[in-house]
């Protein structure tokens, strides 16, 4: 049984799919576009946090690499871009975000991404129940539309996971200002309009708008 089939079989609560199956066209594309081998080999020299995530949005080592003005060029027309990492032990669903403007992720190792529709947002609210599963196989670089919800990949080993994340460059920066809650109340970071499960506290607590409802999805390995 390949890790895909293993994975499916333990996950039945969950619309589970290979990344390679036509259920992803929904929310972005597999690219073979790009040479990754070089900031994948920085990457393993990254550590796995002993518990939780850790996120860094611009990682100015794989910056420094010819990679960032091919994907620039290519993937963004010429816009700026930043390339950073994240790596953690997470399981669950926790909560979705979105961005303007595709995000892509490349797997460094196996994981599984948890994915919705922005257009399923009806009142500032997202039921669980419409999320799909994609097990992501190490080595596969995805390219996620910016009508697709996300948040951080979920593990499927006890080692944990490690993804390069690349947005536009001042994603995820704090905000400049106060925000306008009756017009904008998902927006959390600078292109980053966030809503969280109510059982996630810590996202809660930061001011995350609690949006989610239905299980906090867990993925099973």
């Amino acid at each position: 049984m390949s890790k895909f089939e293993q994975l499916k079989s333990l996950n039945s609560h969950l619309s589970f799919y290979h990344v390679e199956e036509k259920q992803f066209k929904n929310y972005g594309k597999v690219i073979t576009d790009y040479n990754f081998d070089e900031i994948k080999a920085y990457m393993e020299e990254i550590q796995i946090p002993s518990e939780g995530n850790i996120y860094v949005a611009s990682d100015s080592i794989m910056e420094e690499k010819s990679l960032k003005k091919q994907i620039e060029a290519n993937s963004y027309g010429q816009m700026p871009i930043q390339i950073g990492y994240c790596n953690g032990l997470n399981t669950s669903l926790n909560g979705l975000e979105y961005h303007q403007g595709n995000e892509i992720n490349f797997a460094v190792t196996d994981m599984v991404l948890l994915l919705g529709k922005v257009q399923d947002i009806s009142e500032g609210l997202y039921d669980s129940k419409n999320v799909d599963a994609f097990f992501i196989p190490e080595g596969t670089a995805v390219e996620l539309y910016g009508t697709t919800l996300h948040f951080a990949p979920c593990k499927v080993t006890d080692e944990g996971f490690k993804t390069i994340v690349i947005l536009p460059k001042g994603t995820n920066e704090p905000l400049a200002g106060g925000v306008d809650s009756k017009s904008d109340q998902l927006l959390f970071m600078k292109n980053k309009w966030l809503l969280a499960h109510p059982n996630r506290k810590i996202l809660i607590d930061k001011g995350a708008h609690p949006g989610i409802k239905g299980d906090n999805i867990q993925v099973n390995y």
